[in-house]
């Protein structure tokens, strides 16, 4: 898996500012990269299993590279992450997912799912639009 991250001032990780001999120029610039790296057979079986969840190849991608990055940021491993996965019950990996992608975002852009509920059609029928 390629590192295209700029900078690791994101959602998952931040700058290590404990090191005070730092080049002012990275500092300044925030140029920092972390290394994000796992084995191709991880990776592809990431998302294979994201493929069959969603059925959309593009989806699977960018889900799966979520998934790893905040596997790696909290030093997980990612294929013991998809064995979670893949013993939960139809239905629920949507919560689990959103949890598991919050558990290292800052508190400005939490991920979450929308539940709708069914309402009566007695009472849909009395509401004018």
């Amino acid at each position: 898996m390629a590192n295209n991250q700029i900078s690791t001032a994101t959602n998952l990780t931040g700058p290590d500012l404990s090191n005070t001999n730092q080049d002012a120029r990275k500092y300044f610039n925030n140029f920092y990269a972390s290394g994000f790296n796992v084995s191709a057979g991880a990776n592809d079986a990431m998302i294979g299993f994201f493929e069959q969840y969603t059925q959309n190849k593009s989806a699977a991608q960018n889900l799966a590279a979520a998934v790893l990055y905040t596997a790696l940021a909290q030093n997980l491993d990612p294929l013991t992450v998809l064995s979670d996965f893949e013993q939960l019950p139809k239905g629920q990996l949507n919560n689990y997912l959103a949890a598991f992608l919050n558990s290292n975002r800052v508190p400005t852009s939490f991920i979450g799912t929308k539940s709708s509920t069914k309402t009566s059609p007695y009472v849909s029928r009395t509401i004018l639009l």
